[in-house]
């Protein structure tokens, strides 16, 4: 009350010139931590309006921001830019700017911005955390460009500046991964091994790590730095009663992507006499015909991109889900603090990060007993929800194109095909030099890999020149439709799996295709996905748990056509008959086991929504 009645004589002395500027951002700020904004704007404005000072480009900058934050973004880009005129050396304004820039989609000018502060800004005390920022917005929007070695520099400067920066660490680090840049913990000066690891992410710990300790370690970190504390929980473990069961799937991997190609005719074959199936989505429209699927196999299916992690957590309990499946975890677009709302009595993880999520709000995780051995399950904060035979379902609607001709995938004519069309950052310096072994070995032939970005294919080419291999013995695939990636698979010979991180729903493409797999098991989830699909495919024989071995087998399978024309027969038949695709048997196991574990549950007197 006292704030609002001293108000208007305030806005008079702004009115008559008379506010002195430090009692002007003295008012403003009693203003704003009251919420009232608005009021705030005004009289920065009329202050503006009435009071030639030499702090007008102050002035015009906090009104930016307050305008910023009642959501007129033309308002604070225009009094971003009187600050930047009347004081050009005033690099604030120009760091906001930026990111109101980069929201419109104006990322180009945005990045002008910044690259105006980290070129013109003295690395000083007062400026260097300004600098810093600069850097990191500019290595952030480097990276989603895929301009690696360009984000890379970025945030090599920024660890320089300041060397304790996990968030920075841990981009620069998964950056490294994907270029192939080895070792991947290099040096920088400041940054110790140590923290380097500390920092990695969960995701991008497994390519460095096959303990699962360090798993749920990276888990348990996101968590902790990441995670809001305390949340409202908007239900309890109770059995709402309902007549059929209902279960929603939330994602922003409802497009063109692994996880929905996986799991789309599981959402198509879900038993409508028992179940209710609901999608709760913040994917991107792209248009593909995987989306369009994925939309017409829900009975209900929500957008929630434009609201917050607590209004999306209130309509999911509106809907009164019985269980909610999280098919995202610790992966990029991740929105956890929707499930730390708990908006559903039962939680579960399921494909979109192969390891432990940490999540205290997750109850459980789909799998198997290869992919989670029980000695194991001590390292996953969740519980395992065992499937009889394998953990991941198929898509037997899927279709190959037609064969492609060796020429026009850049292949020879002759020779032995390895392949391996995992993402890059799933390569290490370990397993690829087992895989340019096996090219010594056979003569003649190719290691064809996922053309996945330019730094990466420059770096491994290095790689095998440095060690006496042609350039044509490295072939890089670009990317192309599902159906004529799949197709590939009928001209390459044999896949190499990747170690620590396996291969996922790739292997299961190309065991769909009846390509001939070869992998490595270590103990965490990420290093056994494979190993569980060719468990169910009853080929354990290509399961191999040490890199000797795993050399051993790829070289004895390259010499041996018949053996490898068996195993594609064999494959056949498991597509055909096999458990491994067995797409609506999974989905019938699946249900059983959610159907028990509602079952499980208290009934309550009332299932009133909470709001």
């Amino acid at each position: 009350m006292e704030i609002a009645e001293s108000y208007g004589a305030t806005v008079m002395l702004a009115w008559e010139g008379k506010l002195p500027f430090v009692e002007l951002i003295d008012f403003t700020s009693r203003l704003e931590s009251a919420g009232l904004q608005p009021l705030a704007a005004l009289l920065y404005q009329t202050w503006l309006n009435r009071n030639p000072s030499p702090y007008a480009h102050a002035v015009n900058f906090n009104l930016g921001a307050t305008l910023n934050t009642l959501g007129d973004t033309a308002g604070a880009e225009a009094a971003y830019r009187r600050a930047i005129a009347i004081a050009p050396a005033f690099a604030q304004p120009r760091l906001n700017l930026g990111l109101l820039l980069e929201r419109a989609g104006q990322v180009d000018a945005a990045m002008a911005e910044w690259q105006w502060i980290v070129g013109n800004c003295p690395r000083d005390d007062a400026t260097r955390p300004l600098v810093q920022l600069a850097m990191n917005h500019l290595g952030r929007v480097l990276e989603a460009k895929k301009q690696f070695p360009e984000a890379e520099a970025y945030l090599t400067q920024s660890l320089l500046l300041d060397s304790d920066q996990p968030d920075v660490l841990h981009h620069w680090v998964f950056m490294r991964q994907k270029q192939c840049a080895w070792p991947v913990y290099a040096e920088v000066l400041g940054v110790s091994k140590e923290a380097m690891h500390e920092a990695t992410s969960a995701l991008a710990m497994l390519s460095v790590s096959d303990d699962p300790r360090d798993q749920l370690h990276a888990a348990e970190q996101f968590v902790e730095t990441k995670l809001a504390k305390n949340l409202p929980q908007l239900t309890q473990r109770q059995n709402y009663g309902h007549k059929k069961l209902r279960i929603a799937y939330c994602s922003s991997d409802f497009c063109l992507h692994p996880v929905s190609l996986l799991t789309v005719q599981m959402f198509e074959l879900h038993n409508r006499d028992l179940f209710e199936v609901y999608g709760f989505c913040w994917s991107p429209e792209d248009g593909s015909a995987t989306r369009q699927r994925v939309k017409q196999a829900m009975d209900h299916f929500f957008t929630i991109h434009q609201l917050s992690d607590e209004d999306a957590a209130r309509l999911i309990r509106s809907q009164e889900i019985d269980i909610l499946v999280d098919l995202q975890g610790q992966t990029s677009g991740a929105r956890a603090n929707i499930l730390g709302y708990r908006p559903a009595p039962i939680q579960i993880t399921y494909l979109g990060l192969p390891a432990t999520t940490g999540l205290p709000s997750i109850d459980y995780v789909i799998a198997d007993e290869f992919l989670i051995p029980r000695s194991e399950v001590q390292f996953y904060s969740e519980k395992p929800l065992y499937m009889p035979h394998v953990y991941q379902v198929s898509d037997r609607k899927r279709v190959h194109g037609p064969r492609p001709t060796r020429a026009s995938c850049g292949l020879p004519e002759q020779g032995f095909v390895f392949c391996s069309f995992n993402n890059s950052y799933k390569y290490t310096p370990e397993v690829f030099a087992v895989w340019l072994s096996l090219l010594k070995q056979i003569p003649g032939s190719v290691l064809w890999l996922l053309a996945d970005n330019p730094s990466a294919e420059k770096n491994l080419r290095k790689v095998a020149e440095e060690r006496g291999f042609a350039p044509e013995r490295l072939v890089f695939a670009t990317r192309v439709s599902p159906e004529n990636y799949l197709a590939r698979y009928l001209v390459a010979d044999l896949f190499l799996d990747t170690f620590p991180f396996n291969a996922g729903t790739t292997a299961n493409d190309c065991l769909w295709m009846g390509c001939p797999l070869v992998t490595y098991t270590g103990r965490s989830f990420g290093s056994r996905m494979a190993g569980a699909l060719l468990t169910a495919a009853g080929l354990p024989e290509l399961i191999t748990y040490n890199l000797a071995d795993y050399e051993a087998l790829a070289l004895a399978l390259a010499k041996d056509p018949l053996r490898c024309a068996a195993l594609r027969a064999k494959l056949a038949k498991v597509r055909e008959s096999g458990v491994l695709f067995d797409t609506p048997s999974f989905v019938r196991d699946l249900e059983l086991r959610l159907l028990n574990l509602v079952d499980e549950l208290a009934t309550p007197q009332t299932s009133a929504v909470l709001v």
